[in-house]
């Protein structure tokens, strides 16, 4: 008798093979048989008329310091996620020297947007060097396998100490420390290395990331650490200026050691080469011997602005900062006034403060009306210029100003702005078509865990079936089988977890059962359930009828279980084909 059988669903296996309706058998947290299973089950699940595709592989994400607290993941666990790799973009806490705990949540607050009292409050710092973290993530059991990067902040601040400031530069031997120290990180488990070199990245005081000044020795030297070990990825987020030839080195490091260098591929107002530019190059170098792999967003990488959060248009006006320390309950009281509506909404934005690197960023922020949408319970995340507040404003008669205010007064001061600053130059998503169909990317940059006041893109893989796969009217759709292709066995693959992504016997069986008929994505909200009363951005999703991790059910219908089957990843993981149980 088998641990699990799910009977007649239609299995999207992962590969890109087309769909077929079949059962499949999980034996000892591994899948055993897939297509007629003769044998019962212990547990028998009917999956007649849903689709059962592998668990979404997520490799962007920044739960550094919620997975030393939170077995249940959220909110990538509530997508049908069920493995999650984080330390991207060059932050995270390890190393991490006794002295340096605030400086490393410092960092990660300004550049990831995660509440540096729910950091400090959350997290025990059980560790200082890198195999001791890995340790520490080790002992907790969750919903989801978890596996990281050395991340590039906390290497230098450990190696530099007091020396680490916007512009250090490191000695031969500082470099060389680095180097043993990334070596060290994924000899005992780390899957890669990442690094941030984009100015929009900077500490709560406003200070660039440690990467965003490295040299390409320095950044070359670090990946000959991986390459000693012989495996790992390195990953970037980069500004890729053109002087800098981030492309050139990246190929030269991806040559010499034989790893994968995997970057942010976007459209961006920050960053001086276009996206097919940006492809073009790394196409060139791959055609040299290099293996670069692009990350592409599914959607405009989106503020979600609110009163409450971190963002909204009105933050550099002189009535809002007299408020924005006030309890919400004073802030609303305010905000509904109209004596102190028609205040703030006479005032001038006040760019003294803002590093000139990005008063541009902010400028849209504050006034990019025509890239400004209302977000409702059935949004479109690829909204028509008809949609924007410029459009509707002029409709109504008011300033889009005004029209802004008043939207996010709605709902007893909780509506929602959504401003698609990134992958949204074109007012459509058409540039992603022939990138899903490319095996030089992923799709990836979820950010789950992370810009928590700002962004709920943890929902990606559910946002690429509702949107992609079934709902998208404004250009093409992508087949379901490749969605679930590029979400499950490539994202694996590239970090060499082989086994997983695939419905096959001998892969785990992490499984999603899902109605696709009624995928749909919920209007997010802010809470404020983080350790020290933190707040974050949530969105759920209706459509996932169960997901299973290593055999058992994790949620069901959107519920979590209280079941947690999943734990660390070290390092690249084998596929050993286990020979199917009758």
């Amino acid at each position: 008798m088998h641990d699990m059988v799910i009977r007649g669903g239609t299995i999207v296996d992962g590969t890109g093979a087309t769909r077929f309706t079949g059962d499949i058998a999980i034996d000892n947290g591994l899948i055993s048989q897939v297509g007629k299973v003769s044998g019962s089950g212990k547990e028998e699940i009917d999956a007649a008329g849903m689709v059962v595709a592998p668990g979404w592989v997520d490799v962007h994400t920044h739960y550094d310091g919620q997975a030393t607290w939170d077995p249940e993941m959220a909110p990538s666990s509530w997508h049908g996620v069920t493995t999650v790799i984080m330390g991207n973009c060059g932050v995270g806490f390890a190393p991490a020297k006794p002295d340096r705990h605030e400086w490393l949540i410092s960092l990660m607050e300004g550049v990831e947007d995660i509440p540096g009292t729910a950091l400090s409050e959350g997290m025990s710092w059980n560790w200082e060097t890198f195999p001791e973290y890995l340790d520490e993530l080790e002992r907790m059991p969750r919903t989801v396998d978890i596996g990281t990067h050395v991340p590039h902040g906390a290497v230098r601040a450990y190696v530099l100490g007091d020396r680490e400031q916007p512009g250090a530069i490191p000695t031969t031997e500082d470099i060389a420390e680095m180097s043993r120290i990334v070596e060290e990180g994924v000899r005992a488990g780390a899957l890669g290395f990442s690094t941030s070199r984009t100015v929009l990245h900077r500490s709560i005081d406003g200070e660039l990331v440690p990467g965003t000044t490295a040299t390409a020795e320095e950044l070359i030297e670090i990946g000959r650490g991986m390459g000693r070990v012989g495996y790992g990825v390195f990953e970037m987020a980069s500004d890729l200026m053109r002087e800098w030839d981030e492309f050139g080195w990246m190929g030269k490091l991806s040559r010499e050691t034989g790893l994968p260098v995997t970057f942010a591929a976007l459209q961006s107002i920050a960053k001086e080469q276009p996206l097919e530019e940006q492809i073009e190059r790394m196409r060139a170098e791959n055609d040299n011997g290099a293996n670069i792999v692009a990350q592409i967003a599914l959607r405009g990488n989106g503020i979600i602005m609110a009163w409450q959060g971190t963002v909204h248009p009105f933050r550099l006006r002189s009535s809002w900062q007299a408020i924005a320390e006030l309890p919400w309950a004073e802030q609303k009281a305010k905000l509904l006034d109209p004596a102190f509506k028609a205040q703030l909404l006479s005032e001038e934005d006040d760019y003294s403060e803002v590093p000139e690197e990005i008063r541009g960023v902010l400028a849209v922020v504050a006034s990019g009306w025509t890239m400004q949408f209302e977000m409702d319970d059935d949004f479109d995340y690829e909204p028509q210029q008809d949609a924007s507040i410029a459009t509707l404003s002029a409709a109504k008669g008011v300033s889009p100003a005004e029209y802004a205010y008043d939207m996010l007064c709605a709902n007893d001061g909780t509506g929602f702005i959504y401003l698609p600053l990134l992958n949204y130059a074109d007012g459509n998503l058409d540039f992603l078509e022939a990138l899903q169909e490319s095996d030089d990317t992923v799709n990836s940059l979820s950010d789950g865990g992370a810009h928590c006041g700002t962004i709920c893109d943890a929902a990606s893989p559910t946002f690429m079936l509702q949107h992609w796969v079934r709902d998208r009217k404004r250009g093409k759709r992508i087949s379901l089988e490749n969605a679930v292709k590029r979400q499950c066995r490539d994202t694996a693959v590239l970090y060499g977890l082989e086994d997983r992504g695939v419905l096959a016997p001998g892969y785990l069986a992490d499984l999603n059962i899902i109605d696709l008929d009624k995928v749909k994505l919920g209007k997010p909200w802010l809470a404020f359930d983080l350790p020290a009363g933190g707040k974050r951005l949530l969105q759920k999703a209706d459509g996932y009828v169960c997901t299973i991790k290593s055999g058992q059910v994790t949620f069901k219908n959107g519920e979590c279980l209280g079941v947690y089957p999943g734990g660390l990843i070290r390092g690249p993981q084998r596929v050993e084909m286990a020979i199917a149980a009758e």
